[in-house]
């Protein structure tokens, strides 16, 4: 065996770096996601809707601004600065057709000059879409689950206000109402509203636009916490022939609950239910309520002078049209916490009411189309059933995320992307699923 006497330098190799590239891009997945867009009619109904009437100076349309708000909520960019530096990702460009990078002061005038009549046609073009979904979904029955959210902010935005707000209490926050299609998790309706509003504010007239978007043959199971326990709402919900089950939440209804007579629940020595027959003073009528309690807690307490444990009870009460008995009624609005996952997807993965300006419109403009951009993530992964089960989250870092270099060759738009990649098998199985 021969044996070398040459020495192993491992400080040889130098190196170095430029920022030289004009071709690269952070988003190649945003290719076949823009195609997607241009073949289900998106493109064309918002050039048609929103008609730019171009000057000289003028180097873009309204639907590149919106389009470009929506892309950087799917690719996790958010607040006008990031979404200013996105647009200068070469893809970006080539894919909106910009010629250069946006300013993040265009974006904020432009949404400021729309106002309100702009943010109400943004709405009544996303949520038809939606109604066209949930009509091709074949369904015949939706389960609608209504909630609200807390977005704190950091100044004193036109339109934040003081109100409920757990994570900055005392700050101004804005408070959104939302309305989840629960089986296909879309988003069918939401209302951008100041921090100050109640939970229930202006429900009835929220759902009155709502049904709008809901196919009027379906028949609909609406669901909700006690923030929207609310006599107005039972009478419209009835007059629609909507099924319901809300939380029960009113001053003294401890009281009422811990006279009641219970009775166990099979199988469940720590929980008993009841029903009670119940009519507010500002209701039309008397309902009844169905209540569930469980053991909360043992407390030690001295009884003819020994120490026993006594337990501590907690409740859970429903007006509901359901009729089921008062244990099914719990196990079937326990199912609504799943709306908190989609609430967290739409706030922390698409940045919803994260991107502001100072002027209300502006902001409600930037919030519609983070919710779209929740749907549209949605309707994407709607092709492949097992990616729709993942997270948005999930979806971007493996298929929207992935570095590109973008080709400058010809009129053709192409993109190379690694060949190693990790995830290559799926991300063009997935990609060419889009463009069929």
């Amino acid at each position: 065996m021969k044996h070398s006497n040459k020495k192993c330098d491992s400080q040889s190799q130098k190196s170095s770096w430029s920022f030289s590239s004009k071709s690269l891009s952070l988003y190649g997945g945003l290719l076949p996601i823009m195609e997607f867009v241009k073949r289900i009619g998106l493109l064309k109904e918002l050039e048609e809707s929103f008609v730019t009437k171009k000057q000289n100076a003028q180097k873009f349309s309204l639907n590149q601004l919106f389009l470009s708000a929506i892309l950087a909520s799917l690719s996790g960019v958010y607040r006008l600065t990031g979404i200013a530096i996105f647009t200068c990702d070469p893809l970006v460009q080539r894919i909106l057709q910009l010629k250069q990078g946006l300013n993040k002061d265009v974006i904020s005038v432009e949404f400021k000059k729309l106002g309100q009549r702009g943010a109400r046609m943004l709405e009544d073009i996303f949520g038809y879409r939606i109604k066209g979904l949930l009509k091709a979904s074949g369904r015949k029955e939706f389960t609608i689950d209504a909630d609200s959210t807390v977005k704190a902010v950091y100044g004193k935005q036109e339109g934040a206000g003081k109100g409920y707000n757990p994570d900055k209490k005392g700050g101004y926050s804005y408070h959104p109402l939302l309305l989840f299609a629960t089986e296909s998790k879309l988003l069918v309706h939401s209302w951008f509203r100041t921090g100050s509003s109640y939970t229930s504010n202006g429900i009835v007239e929220f759902l009155k636009q709502a049904k709008e978007y809901i196919p009027a043959d379906a028949r609909i199971f609406f669901r909700a916490d006690s923030g929207f326990f609310n006599g107005a709402l039972f009478d419209y919900l009835e007059e629609l022939d909507w099924n319901y089950l809300i939380k029960v939440k009113f001053k003294g209804l401890v009281e009422l609950v811990e006279k009641q007579s219970w009775k166990q629940v099979p199988d469940h020595d720590d929980q008993w239910t009841c029903e009670i027959e119940y009519k507010s003073t500002r209701w039309t009528k008397s309902r009844t309520l169905k209540a569930v309690r469980g053991i909360k807690k043992y407390e030690r307490r001295e009884e003819f002078g020994k120490t026993v444990l006594v337990p501590v009870y907690e409740y859970a009460v429903y007006c509901t049209t359901l009729k089921v008995d008062a244990w099914a009624t719990h196990l079937k609005y326990v199912e609504r916490a799943v709306s908190e996952t989609w609430i967290e997807q739409v706030k922390s993965q698409l940045y919803a009411a994260t991107t502001l300006t100072n002027d209300f419109w502006a902001n409600d403009i930037l919030w519609q189309l983070a919710v779209y951009a929740y749907n549209l993530s949605l309707h994407v992964r709607m092709q492949s059933p097992t990616i729709y089960r993942e997270e948005h989250r999930t979806f971007r870092d493996w298929f929207i995320r992935i570095a590109a270099e973008v080709s400058n060759r010809s009129k053709l738009l192409e993109i190379r992307l690694y060949r190693y990649y990790l995830f290559r098998e799926r991300w063009e199985s997935f990609a060419t699923g889009l463009l069929c």
